[in-house]
């Protein structure tokens, strides 16, 4: 990531000092451009940080009262087959494994921000385990990188943004959808267990030491609702092995029969998933006894902490991010390459959706709606269910990365990025595919 970052603000000066020195004196001088956009952006990643407190801090204590009654084990038991293999280096019952896959189902779901506590409270526990603090794990990168791949069976922000656009079908994207993040996550996994083997952590590695990486993020030796750190200190009915083998196949099964549920139901059924996650993760917690508010209440106070904790390196990547596109760097990349990709399928107009995608949420959502609402182009053209199947189906990669390793306090990230964006350029492929095949 060191040389990514460098690079990143190299070219965007470079760009910017050139359009300087060809500068003919009409409009704003394109390095101060470029400096307003990184002071603007500086502010933004703090804003932002801070507009994720709420949300943090309620799912995080949900997450508080779903531990202490124990769903994140009896998770990690019904799904052990699939996620041993995948993950062999996190014990098959730590909350890690259950705290892991309630992020990826509220990622298919489409609950957006609602997913991220959910997959920070994964990492403090994957970094629990981590004899290599500040360096990413191989578990840690490989969930990131299905993280980035954005496993979405429900996109829901797309779905209601093109119903406020007219689109006649506003669902209409939910196979092509399907297809690509199946496409990208397959990618995602097949990435990160390759490139693991180039990037081995040398057995001398020391991070630098910080209160955060020894001691976990959010928990001290006061805390005393901390999760155990190894198999062995868990509860012993949490160490007594997976379910029959036939319950985890039930349980599988279940979570594949979303598929063909989200597709038919998903416009009523979005409306009722955060109300009814709250209310089943806090009546789960009533019916174990666990004494749900003040449980809460201790687990929320982690939200200020980590988006606290986050500001740094959400700074770092979005202000070189916002470097990028202040200085031109990005249009320019655009109209260099717009007329090789639209032989293949990704026209000039949904170009810019699959280039800043994985650079900023916003200006995604931004070109999105744009397009959509181009009465030349219109969210039923081709060029409309291509960037909303894109937006549903790929994610904002560097934020992820900053939130999430941020979180744990991770500096070296070693394959991760790689097979994040692996992941993102399968996803782009897995979309003009099933849009050229669905729509043309």
């Amino acid at each position: 990531m060191n040389a990514v970052f460098l690079v990143i603000v190299l070219v965007a000066f470079g760009v910017a000092a050139w359009r300087q020195v060809t500068w003919t004196g009409t409009g704003e001088a394109p390095m101060q451009l470029l400096a307003t956009g990184m002071v603007d952006t500086a502010g933004s990643a703090v804003t932002l940080a801070i507009g994720l407190i709420g949300v943090m801090t309620l799912f995080l204590g949900l997450m508080k009262v779903a531990e202490a009654g124990g769903l994140l084990t009896i998770i990690a038991r019904l799904i052990r087959p699939l996620m041993v293999r995948a993950f062999p280096d996190v014990p098959a019952d730590h909350p890690a494994m259950g705290a892991m896959i309630l992020n990826m189902s509220a990622n298919a779901l489409g609950l957006g921000n609602a997913a991220t506590p959910f997959g920070i409270r994964a990492m403090q526990e994957l970094d629990r385990l981590n004899p290599h603090k500040g360096t990413a794990t191989d578990a840690m990168v490989l969930f990131l990188a299905i993280n980035t791949s954005s496993v979405t069976l429900l996109p829901t922000g797309v779905i209601a943004l093109r119903a406020a656009a007219g689109s006649t079908d506003p669902a209409a994207i939910l196979p092509t959808t399907l297809f690509a993040t199946v496409l990208s996550t397959t990618a995602a996994i097949c990435a990160a267990k390759l490139y693991q083997r180039w990037t081995r952590v040398p057995a001398d590695y020391v991070a630098p030491a910080t209160p955060a990486a020894e001691d976990g993020p959010g928990r001290t030796d006061e805390d005393p609702a901390a999760a155990p750190e190894t198999l062995e200190d868990m509860p012993a009915d949490a160490a007594t092995g997976a379910y029959p083998g036939w319950v985890s196949m039930l349980a599988i099964g279940c979570i594949l029969a979303l598929i063909p549920v989200t597709v038919v139901w998903g416009r009523s059924v979005a409306p009722w998933i955060i109300p009814g996650l709250m209310v089943a993760l806090l009546g789960f917690g009533a019916i174990r006894r666990v004494r749900i508010y003040e449980v809460f209440v201790d687990g929320a106070r982690d939200g200020f902490q980590v988006a606290v904790r986050i500001i740094p390196y959400l700074v770092a990547i979005l202000v070189a991010v916002g470097m990028l596109r202040s200085s031109g760097a990005l249009e320019a990349a655009i109209g260099w390459i717009s007329p090789l990709t639209t032989l293949v399928g990704l026209p000039g107009e949904a170009l810019p959706m699959a280039l800043l995608r994985p650079l900023s949420g916003s200006g995604a959502y931004g070109i999105l709606a744009s397009i959509i609402n181009d009465p030349a182009i219109g969210p039923d053209s081709y060029a409309g269910y291509l960037v909303s199947t894109l937006q549903g189906s790929t994610e904002t990669t560097f934020y992820v990365i900053a939130v999430y390793f941020g979180a744990v306090q991770i500096r070296r990230m070693r394959h991760a990025l790689a097979a994040a964006l692996t992941a993102d350029a399968a996803g782009i492929a897995g979309a003009v595919i099933a849009c050229s095949i669905v729509f043309e």
